[in-house]
């Protein structure tokens, strides 16, 4: 008696997997240093976006960028405030693919720093945020336990033409800790008044407040027709180290 063949069970192929969309934190966790520059024609040319970080020395910016980032030295803050004045680029985006820039600009107003210097340097700034063609958005540091300065509001008449022509804004009061909810409330409030259309957010570096939304804020300037997490991207330590600047 013959026995029957065996016929194998017919096995489902497993659909392949789908990658995990990152969100705009794992975006900016890509960051990497990418060059710096001491005048603003040594810049590169790039055609991706670029969002600029400006504010006085001590406000907090390179706190800022490093918490954003999660590299606690990606944007070093300067031993002797207003004593460095490079502009270092930072790359965000999947390695080897760079789809953002963040541009970590020098502190302004620190008292120690020689006149010359300050109107020097508060003139490159400025050409750099009339005349950058790629910049896509500028984030301002404030202390909100002082407030808006004078220098700040110079800044803001700077660039109060780009910003109506629809370039990005958005203010951000560090070390919000420091303040009852209250007073981030009244700060809230008059920073929005003085903003000039542009956005506020409340963000402290300790308690992690405002972190997920101002990453999320910068991916969509950044990604206006997607509306989509990017890929996972690897991270990679920059082969130079960038020009310490202030916080």
């Amino acid at each position: 008696m013959s026995s029957s063949p065996r016929v194998s069970p017919t096995s489902t192929p497993a659909a392949p997997a789908t990658p995990a969309a990152v969100t705009p934190m794992g975006w900016m966790h890509t960051a990497r240093f990418l060059t710096t520059a001491a005048q603003l024609h040594h810049l590169p040319e790039m055609d991706t976006p670029e969002i600029a970080f400006v504010g006085r020395s001590n406000a907090g910016k390179s706190t800022c960028i490093n918490t954003l980032t999660q590299k606690k030295q990606l944007a070093f803050a300067s031993k002797k405030p207003g004593r460095t004045q490079h502009i270092n680029l930072f790359a965000l985006g999947k390695q080897g693919i760079t789809d953002t820039v963040l541009a970590d600009l020098p502190g302004y107003g620190y008292a120690a720093v020689a006149k010359m210097d300050k109107l020097r340097w508060q003139q490159v700034m400025a050409n750099y945020l009339v005349s950058r063609e790629n910049l896509t958005g500028i984030v301002m540091m404030c202390d909100p336990r002082h407030g808006l300065t004078e220098l700040d509001d110079i800044l803001l008449e700077v660039i109060r033409p780009r910003v109506e022509e629809g370039l990005k804004f958005l203010i951000i009061l560090t070390k919000a800790d420091k303040l009852t909810r209250a007073e981030q409330a009244k700060a809230l409030s008059i920073a929005r008044l003085q903003a000039g259309g542009g956005e506020v957010k409340l963000f402290s570096a300790l308690k992690k407040q405002g972190v997920d939304e101002v990453a999320k804020l910068l991916w969509d300037w950044t990604h206006p027709a997607t509306g989509m997490a990017p890929a996972p991207a690897p991270t990679a330590p920059p082969e130079e180290e960038p020009e310490a600047l202030d916080e």
